[in-house]
């Protein structure tokens, strides 16, 4: 099956602004996605108490920027990058409800938007990596992440990830996430749900994430939460 193409996957964002601009449930069919955020969010407070510059790549509408100036201070600078112009008008709008410091818009994909190497405290990368396709696009897409980042810098992702064993992946995936989606909804939500990763996502095993973050030079790479097939994890610049 070919996968979406960036426009198509800009189409079905633009259409779904409302339910992600919720902090509680805009992530519904995500395991652990409360618990995830609070962990993220909470971690850059306790290691940024004097965050100055943030990068929200994949953001939807603005809940992760929104959740960490919540916990941090209202000086922080965002900028906030998405296929989405809706998904951006709204992050926007909700993000300079809480900071007064600059907040900046860049339409388009974080591989191909001009932003300033060595400028970010934290980069957040929340459901957006599982859009890079092949190894060659993943090196070269944390390459970079990395450039972007400040010494002593931060990524901080939360995604759904693949296991190695081909066996493990149907058990974890197919059955396990597939009984939550059903409990969640039903068995038609379910098989929606599977089409559309099957359609537009390609994520990758988590250890083959933290290896790539490694060897294109992030340290301290370390794994906050997995449940099942999400994870969220970090590495430092």
């Amino acid at each position: 099956m070919n996968k979406s193409s960036i426009k198509e996957i800009e189409q079905r964002f633009d259409a779904d602004v409302e339910r992600f601009s919720n902090l509680e449930s805009s992530q519904a069919n995500t395991i652990d996605a409360v618990l995830n955020m609070e962990l993220i969010t909470d971690g850059i407070q306790r290691l940024y108490p004097n965050l100055e510059n943030l990068l929200d790549i994949g953001c939807g509408a603005g809940n992760y920027a929104v959740k960490t100036i919540m916990k941090t201070h209202n000086q922080v600078n965002v900028d906030l990058v998405d296929l989405s112009q809706p998904m951006l008008d709204r992050a926007k709008q909700r993000v300079e409800e809480v900071s007064n410091g600059h907040v900046q818009v860049f339409k388009g994909d974080f591989r191909t938007v001009s932003l300033d190497e060595n400028q970010y405290d934290v980069i957040i990368a929340t459901a957006v990596l599982h859009h890079l396709r092949d190894d060659a696009d993943w090196e070269k897409s944390l390459k970079k992440i990395y450039s972007l980042l400040k010494p002593g810098g931060s990524l901080w992702v939360f995604d759904l990830v693949e296991q190695n064993s081909p066996a493990l992946q149907e058990f974890m995936y197919k059955e396990r996430y597939g009984d939550f989606l059903v409990e969640l909804k039903d068995k038609a939500y379910q098989e929606h749900v599977f089409a559309y990763i099957e359609k537009e996502d390609s994520p990758r095993p988590l250890l083959f994430q933290l290896k790539m973050m490694e060897q294109v030079g992030f340290k301290d790479v370390d794994i906050l939460h997995k449940n099942l097939c999400f994870s969220s994890f970090l590495g430092f610049k």
